[in-house]
């Protein structure tokens, strides 16, 4: 995404900062926020700012609350396909629609931008941001089972799908067709 800001009646969304390190590391740092994320929790501020490094603030956004400003939260879209959103925030903060809130905003921006779709996973055991995934539009497709790295743990994943371009029948099916296992569920 190209936006700089992105206002919401309740957030600021926005690049992340350097002076936002010790923001995420809170957010990076806590096992139960990081369970079903594709890392481990960070150890101190120095791993963050080496995690930062890697490319995740060139990728992602940070979520404020409009009140203050400071992050308490995450939000990305990748730039190639399968243009896959993810997003994280504190558990302070969980089931209060700030995530939902944040994701329409992004993925209108991403429409406005031209992206053609975007296509979102979550663990079987996360059904929560399942919920996320249906509340912004998002329809889910199918599920396969990955090995998922680092944490070397096999995950059932459920693939979401946003055509965010009118061709509302395309379905993204990378992650289907890299799996041995994949099944479409009834639920």
């Amino acid at each position: 995404m190209n936006a700089q800001v992105l206002y919401t009646d309740n957030l600021i969304i926005r690049r992340f900062e350097e002076s936002d390190i010790h923001a995420l590391y809170v957010i990076l740092s806590d096992e139960e926020v990081n369970r079903f994320l594709p890392w481990y929790p960070m150890n101190d501020i120095y791993e963050t700012r080496r995690f930062l490094d890697t490319g995740f603030e060139k990728q992602s956004y940070a979520v404020c609350l409009k009140n203050d400003g400071f992050p308490i939260g995450y939000i990305n879209i990748a730039e190639k396909e399968p243009y896959d959103l993810g997003y994280g925030i504190r558990k302070e903060f969980w089931n209060r629609g700030i995530i939902t809130e944040a994701c329409k905003v992004v993925i209108e921006q991403a429409r406005e931008e031209g992206l053609p779709y975007v296509t979102a996973t979550h663990d079987r055991n996360n059904p929560g941001s399942g919920r996320v995934m249906q509340k912004i539009g998002m329809r889910y497709h199918y599920t396969y089972e990955e090995l998922w790295q680092p944490k070397n743990i096999m995950v059932f994943f459920r693939m979401y799908q946003l055509n965010l371009d009118g061709k509302y029948d395309r379905i993204y099916m990378g992650y289907w067709n890299q799996s041995n296992v994949r099944f479409i569920e009834k639920f």
